[in-house]
Formats: structure tokens, sequence, C-alpha cells
């Protein structure tokens, strides 16, 4: 199917951040075909640096989410952020975790990306590796809107990648980005964007 452009801008207008879910299970071949949805989009060199940890099972999210939580909080508590605050971040990340029907942790590798002798060239080529990762996430967010899903990008686990990546048991070379949460909707948000020419320049 192709979208006319007006077509896609009332899709892509559509397409909230959910963070409430109803306690409905995601199918493994809806999964499967979002996630093949993300993995057509640009990537560097055409190398495909993505990588998806697909979190499903309650006591793994759980476990996920209460480990995120405590880092959470030992950050917050050398911060000095107060009790209260702290208490509703952490259970704020928590419950919406705990709440999505699934959890995409999306992760880069830099196995098959080019390799430099200098840090400059190094860091372009791992920022192009972000770059990638982050165009697959976007692919996963529209495929999963289209399928009439709720989703939302968490950024968390750059906080803490060693902690996710050990609790996740991944492979060392994974570098966890972000992660997404999955689920039917249970609340209808509405949002609105600054306008078009307070964020751009002709030249």
């Amino acid at each position: 199917m192709i979208f006319t452009l007006a077509q896609f801008q009332v899709f892509a207008k559509s397409r909230r951040s959910v963070r409430v879910y109803e306690n409905r299970l995601i199918a493994d071949e809806l999964l499967s075909d979002i996630l093949e949805a993300a993995i057509w989009s640009p990537s560097a060199h055409n190398r495909q640096p993505w990588r998806f940890a697909v979190v499903r099972e309650s006591a793994r999210k759980e476990y996920l989410a209460n480990q995120m939580a405590h880092q959470l909080r030992k950050d917050l508590e050398a911060d000095g952020v107060a009790e209260a605050i702290i208490a509703a971040d952490t259970g704020r990340s928590t419950a919406r975790i705990v709440g999505a029907s699934a959890a995409v942790v999306l992760c880069l590798s830099m196995a098959d990306m080019d390799h430099y002798p200098d840090a400059k060239r190094s860091k372009a080529e791992h920022i192009m590796a972000v770059q990638s990762v982050a165009m697959a996430g976007q692919n996963l967010l529209l495929a999963a809107h289209a399928a009439g899903l709720g989703a939302c990008w968490m950024c968390a686990p750059l906080f803490c990648p060693d902690l996710v990546r050990g609790t996740l048991e991944l492979p060392i070379d994974w570098e966890p980005q972000a992660l997404i949460t999955l689920g039917y909707p249970a609340q209808t948000r509405t949002r609105t964007r600054e306008s078009l020419e307070t964020r751009m320049v002709w030249r």
C-alpha cells in the first residue's frame, strides 16, 4: 500500500506515546511482523547494527523494571533528590514496564561497522550506528501504531546499559539504547507540536 503524503501526515500525527495498556497479550506473530518492519529502515553502510531483545514474560519484565528502578533510586539519592520525588519517579518507571504487554530493548552492535585507528572517525562511526538504530526504532513505533498498538520510547537504558545487558543476559557487544513498551492502549492522549517555522530555516 502506498500512502499519499496527506494520508501519511494524518497517520503520523495520530501516533502518540502510550504508557497505559490493557491486560492483553500481543501475538508472537504480530511482534515479529512489527520487528520485520523495523529492520527495513535505512542504516549506515547497510550494516544493520540494530539488535532487539523482546521481553514478554511477566517475571522477566518485573525483574528488569525493578533492577532499573533500583539504579535510578541510587542515582537520584546521590543527586540529593527528595524521597517523595524518587518514589514517584521509580514507581512510574516500574509501572510503565511491568504494565506493558511486551518490552523491546533496542540495542546497537558495532560488530559489523567500520573500525578506525583514530578517535574522531571512531566516534563518527558510532554515531552513525546510533542513528541507524534510532531509525529502526521509529519504524517500530510506526508499525506498532499501524497495528493498533500503543508504544512508548523510554531512554532509561542509556543511563544503565551494563545493568540492562546483564539482567537480560545479552551479548557483550549489544549496547542498550532504548526500551520500547508495547501493548493495546488503555488511554487516549493528545499532544501538540511547535510550529514548523520555529524549527527550520530556508537557505
